[in-house]
């Protein structure tokens, strides 16, 4: 079969290009070898659709999914005005009621900051669903959209588990979350309204806002306000100092390994600014120093609790807290605050 092909005289240039080609095919047919089977394997694999449910998994971004889902409970724990009122009924209802728009809201949040932001990740992102291709910016548009009302639906439509602590961080994590992505605020492109957007959030509305809900909603409390635990409530006010603060550094150290796309965007983060090495150090220091002082803090409250149950617990809450210091810590020497990928992986360490 091979040797039925008609070429030009052995000494044209076409029969000096062409011999060589029939010849390495013939030999791995003959070895069995076959000439096709890579080349169809790679276009099944990049024409391959992936499943929408995994697509819109990575979409909603799994880490601050999580951590807004474990925060709720977390939060009604902290409110809990005893052990013994933590294992009821309204408890679990008033956390499940707060979980859905919670996480609707966050997934509106970091879906409408993918949408604005396809060109920069393109280039300090490439595997998220749009950047990649693997979800069109219009459907991801409809997603959002669908998302922050839903969120905004179902956190007023009871009357009771409805509450003020809940509106109060559906409606400021959805305010400051389209300030810090839409024109014509866009505050992302300001360092320090940027670093306030995520602290409010994180520190503010989601600890003080789900507080104050648990208090309404699960242990009969629904007059006061959440700017009144915020300031009359220790467990309410430290709680919302640690994750503030903590909130600070996730905020600038999420941008230290996106300083190629923010230079391209003219997106002027402090880690532009001032060099990825400097905030990359302040910002571990800063957080190594939040865990150290909260674990001592609690380990010393431990000494003092009024029964054994209450100090194991302030004990264990303080040895984890150094822990996490000691963990950051060692994570951190082994980073190159300019190498993307190892300052995401100490990044994604943290949450």
């Amino acid at each position: 079969r091979h040797s039925r092909i008609y070429l030009k005289p052995p000494g044209s240039r076409q029969s000096a290009i062409i011999l060589p080609l029939v010849t390495a095919r013939h030999n791995r047919a003959m070895l069995g070898i076959s000439t096709t089977t890579n080349v169809d394997s790679a276009e099944s694999e990049s024409n391959k659709t992936i499943p929408f449910p995994i697509v819109l998994w990575r979409f909603t971004r799994p880490h601050t999914l999580i951590g807004s889902a474990l925060a709720i409970p977390a939060l009604h724990v902290l409110a809990a005005p005893s052990f013994q009122s933590v294992a009821t009924v309204s408890t679990l209802v008033s956390i499940l009621y707060a979980m859905v728009p919670s996480l609707l809201m966050n997934l509106y949040i970091t879906g409408l900051n993918q949408v604005t932001d396809v060109e920069i990740d393109k280039i300090n992102k490439p595997n998220l669903p749009i950047a990649a291709g693997d979800l069109s910016k219009r459907d991801a548009s409809w997603i959002v959209a669908l998302a922050l009302i839903s969120s905004l639906w179902m956190g007023s439509s009871h009357p009771t588990l409805g509450t003020r602590g809940l509106k109060t961080a559906l409606w400021g994590s959805g305010i400051l979350g389209t300030m810090y992505s839409l024109p014509p605020f866009r505050l992302k492109r300001f360092p320090l309204l940027a670093a306030f957007c995520i602290v409010a959030v994180r520190g503010t509305f989601i600890n003080a806002g789900f507080f104050a809900h648990a208090k309404a909603a699960a242990f009969g409390n629904p007059n006061a306000s959440v700017l009144h635990y915020l300031l009359t409530d220790r467990a309410c006010m430290l709680s919302s100092l640690f994750f503030g603060i903590f909130g600070i550094v996730i905020a600038l150290m999420k941008d230290v390994p996106d300083v190629k796309g923010d230079l391209v965007a003219n997106v002027k983060t402090f880690s532009v600014r001032i060099g990825q090495g400097r905030i990359f150090g302040t910002m571990k220091n800063l957080l190594v120093s939040l865990f150290y002082s909260f674990g001592a803090s609690f380990l010393y409250a431990a000494m003092q609790a009024p029964s054994r149950v209450l100090a194991s617990c302030r004990s264990i809450v303080g040895i984890s807290c150094v822990v996490a210091g000691l963990s950051i810590n060692k994570q951190a020497t082994t980073v190159d605050p300019e190498d993307p990928k190892q300052v995401y992986t100490f990044y994604m360490h943290l949450w």
